[in-house]
């Protein structure tokens, strides 16, 4: 599927916010502009980024004259506004319901967890690093990633029979989890086998597989 009016996402290729959206698009086979914004690229801070999104943060969708930012409101939108069939986000309501819980545990509860064990491995120079804050960091993260590890053990994919938004959302994170190196983690076998389902999709190669930065 392809809209007539292209959007517009801001934001940069390796902010795991953004390439959840990118991915969302892919499989949804959406088209868009990309235009970067945040750290390196700036822009975020400015007038009219902030008249857009006052958080100042990415990504944010521009879609003619509607404004929406929060990268799972976008995802959202993007099934409901251009893939109203899409099995990616159910329309069962138990479905939808799961997918909607793994989605604001996805930015409520493992963000806040992944992101200061990311930046410190991978945003951090090495003689910068705390390797005693960032392990107990990891440990923190293992145990969430433990809590899916034992949901996936009997499920292909996390909240339904085919591929969802959820594993979107986790997926991206996921990637960071097993990308870093330097701290001990957990053995997960479900979580592998569940990663190594999404990364093969074609969408997830492009867009969230290249080396984290």
């Amino acid at each position: 599927m392809s809209n007539a009016n292209r959007l517009t996402i801001w934001g940069r290729p390796n902010s795991v916010n953004v390439q959840k959206v990118l991915w969302c698009a892919a499989e949804l086979g959406v088209g868009y502009d990309r235009i970067d914004a945040g750290m390196q690229f700036g822009r975020n801070g400015e007038t009219n980024y902030l008249a857009m999104n006052p958080n100042g943060r990415i990504p944010t969708l521009v879609d003619g004259d509607f404004v929406l930012w929060e990268s799972n409101a976008i995802m959202r939108y993007l099934c409901l506004a251009y893939g109203s069939e899409t099995p990616i986000y159910p329309k069962e309501p138990r479905q939808r319901a799961g997918v909607e819980r793994w989605l604001d545990w996805t930015l409520s509860t493992v963000q806040p967890i992944e992101r200061p064990l990311f930046w410190g491995l991978i945003r951090t120079p090495p003689e910068a690093r705390d390797m005693v804050a960032l392990q107990t960091c990891a440990d923190e993260a293992g145990a969430l990633w433990r809590i899916l590890d034992a949901h996936l053990a009997n499920r292909h994919y996390i909240e339904a029979e085919t591929f969802t938004l959820a594993d979107i959302a986790l997926g991206t994170f996921a990637r960071r989890w097993f990308g870093v190196e330097g701290v001990e983690k957990p053995d997960l076998p479900h979580l592998a086998r569940w990663y190594q389902t999404l990364a093969g999709r074609p969408a997830f190669i492009r867009y969230v597989a290249p080396p984290l930065s």
